[in-house]
């Protein structure tokens, strides 16, 4: 009998391979035959799954964003009955710190594709964004905050890579974590106080 391919579960496998290709060549100059040739496949059936380079590696954009969010809740699942920010806040970046050379090799590719963009790919800047989106919506749900604090720690997180990245300082997720913790709990607090039955926008008790 001949052999059954499930076809979306290989074209997974090719951009799952493609990632660290990307990382050493870097987007802007590696093509789809270097790619084809480090996966180990020929270039048509590379072409077979995606028509070109770019298409590629939005897929890759959009299955590694999955996979993240997967390996995140996977992650956090033993911190369900967590009460605290701090707690909450923590984990997410005890998983950022046990992943991160996978975030500094995936913040290195992601600027040299945006290095190659110019403002007329909307499509492009939109499957971005979608991902970007799908993120900050798990960590507003995950830690239990705004979506608008969720996409302050979504910046702050690239700008932890980015230093990291460009400065080479040693940086201590868990300080980071707490920091940014006292910080959150500061300015969340003063908003669930307004909205408490009896407290009006002076903190004072209600006089009706």
């Amino acid at each position: 009998m001949p052999k059954i391919v499930d076809h979306d579960q290989y074209r997974k496998q090719l951009l799952t391979k493609s990632l660290d290709l990307f990382a050493s060549k870097g987007y802007g100059s590696i093509t789809m035959r270097e790619i084809a040739r480090g996966i180990g496949v020929s270039t048509g059936t590379l072409y077979h799954y995606f028509s070109s380079k770019e298409t590629l590696f939005l897929q890759l954009v959009e299955e590694l964003t999955e996979q993240d969010i997967i390996n995140f809740l996977a992650f956090s699942a033993k911190t369900n009955d967590v009460q605290t920010l701090l707690e909450r806040i923590e984990t997410l970046f005890a998983f950022v710190a046990h992943n991160e050379d996978y975030f500094l090799k995936q913040t290195l590719i992601w600027i040299d594709f945006c290095r190659q963009q110019n403002n007329a790919e909307s499509l492009t800047r939109e499957v971005l964004k979608r991902s970007d989106e799908r993120v900050k919506q798990v960590i507003s749900d995950r830690l239990k905050i705004p979506e608008k604090v969720a996409e302050f720690i979504f910046i702050f997180f690239h700008g932890l890579l980015l230093a990291k990245l460009f400065e080479g300082k040693t940086i201590s997720y868990p300080e980071q974590g707490i920091l940014l913790a006292k910080m959150l709990t500061a300015y969340l607090e003063p908003e669930s106080q307004l909205t408490q039955p009896g407290k009006n926008k002076n903190n004072e008790s209600s006089l009706l």
